[in-house]
């Protein structure tokens, strides 16, 4: 967790004045542990808030101006707070302005300008989830800070909604909801399509999760992405004519879908469809061996996870699948997977504690000389979602 005294006076380098007035809030990362690719499909994931992530240092000011500073980028500026536009120019800045905008669309009006410094200890371009760690802390801290109710399912729905119309990128809701409803020592089994979730135990007991960071920045790729989510959709087109009303794969259970699977024509689009159907299947069936205390099973799953994101889906790429063999090589890791969108960005393992510093060590030794990136290595625990520090 962030240096609070320390962000304190970096506040106060910034914009001056006392600090009697300063509020804190943080909002975390996520890692998906399973389910990947289903969340536009209707289908089940399983993220996890982590403890490290965004610290926001925010205070009144006494006009109608908008301050925005990051101790991660150089530039900070002053803006009014109405009109808000977006302005490519303003880079990172944009996250925190989509959900001013989106706050004064649904009525909420506030009667001062602030200050706000941004403090983000998550890897741009790694997957976990910057962006929506930004919008998610501004959000619940702009409600709080104007005295407005701040609902968390609302908080994930309208940061998403900003994400998606202000900032132009056409996420799910995962990063957002897992963000915004994390707990300490819990995953999220969350309906995409519904937005139904449970919270599940996750004690990993002498197991714990590495990030791996391939350091290769996603060029996702909007194209592939894109592609799979037209390919999905045609897939539930094909499989209409066995179930009419079918608008998401999601809505399919593996066994219809096995049965019916012929009827999609396209090789291609077949096997993208089987990897959401099963990477659901493989969801649900997480659950189960968490709640029987069978980490050796889930940490199969996670395999299969990745095998078929490699060989189905085709979203790993030469680092990913370097980063997971690497890992499975190393005595007491249990399971390796990519984790996010592909094409780069991080994989998550279940390593036991006595194999960690042995992990990153050969870890890292095999992913160099796979790719010639240094890899870094994040030891996490499972963390609460958006919450006031101070």
């Amino acid at each position: 967790m962030a240096n609070i005294q320390e962000l304190t006076q970096r506040f106060l380098n910034v914009y001056g004045e006392s600090s009697e007035s300063i509020h804190v809030f943080h909002a975390p990362g996520r890692v998906n542990l399973i389910g990947e690719h289903t969340d536009y499909n209707g289908g089940y994931v399983f993220p996890a808030a982590l403890t490290f992530g965004t610290t926001l240092l925010i205070r009144n000011r006494n006009d109608n101006q908008l301050g925005l500073a990051s101790t991660n980028f150089a530039e900070h500026r002053h803006l009014p707070i109405e009109p808000i536009a977006y302005d490519e120019a303003d880079d990172w800045m944009n996250y925190p302005k989509g959900i001013v905008k989106e706050l004064q669309q649904r009525g909420r009006k506030f009667e001062t300008g602030f200050d706000l410094l941004f403090h983000g200890e998550i890897p741009n371009g790694a997957g976990l989830s910057s962006s929506a760690s930004i919008e998610v802390v501004t959000a619940f801290a702009l409600l709080t800070m104007g005295g407005y109710p701040t609902d968390t399912v609302e908080i994930a729905l309208l940061s998403q909604k900003s994400e998606n119309e202000f900032n132009g990128v056409q996420c799910g809701i995962m990063d957002q909801f897992a963000v915004a409803n994390g707990r300490k020592d819990h995953a999220i089994l969350l309906m995409c399509d519904t937005l139904e979730y449970d919270l599940v135990s996750f004690q990993s007991g002498q197991y714990q999760l590495v990030i791996g960071n391939t350091n290769k920045r996603r060029g996702l790729v909007d194209s592939a992405y894109n592609e799979r989510r037209s390919q999905c959709e045609q897939a539930v087109e094909d499989l209409k004519a066995a179930f009419p009303s079918l608008t998401l794969l999601g809505q399919l259970s593996l066994a219809d879908f096995n049965a019916n699977k012929h009827l999609i024509k396209d090789e291609v689009v077949r096997m993208r469809a089987e990897h959401v159907v099963e990477e659901i299947d493989r969801v649900i069936r997480s659950i189960e061996v968490l709640k029987a205390n069978d980490l050796e099973a889930f940490g199969q799953l996670m395999n299969q996870s990745h095998d078929s994101l490699r060989d189905l889906y085709e979203v790993t790429g030469l680092e990913l699948d370097a980063m997971v063999t690497a890992a499975r090589s190393v005595e007491g890791v249990l399971g390796s997977r990519m984790t996010g969108a592909g094409f780069g960005g991080c994989t998550v393992s279940l390593v036991h504690e006595d194999s960690i510093e042995r992990f990153k060590e050969e870890v890292g030794r095999q992913y160099f000389a796979a790719t010639g990136l240094t890899p870094d290595f994040y030891v996490c625990t499972i963390g609460n979602g958006v919450e006031q520090l101070s």
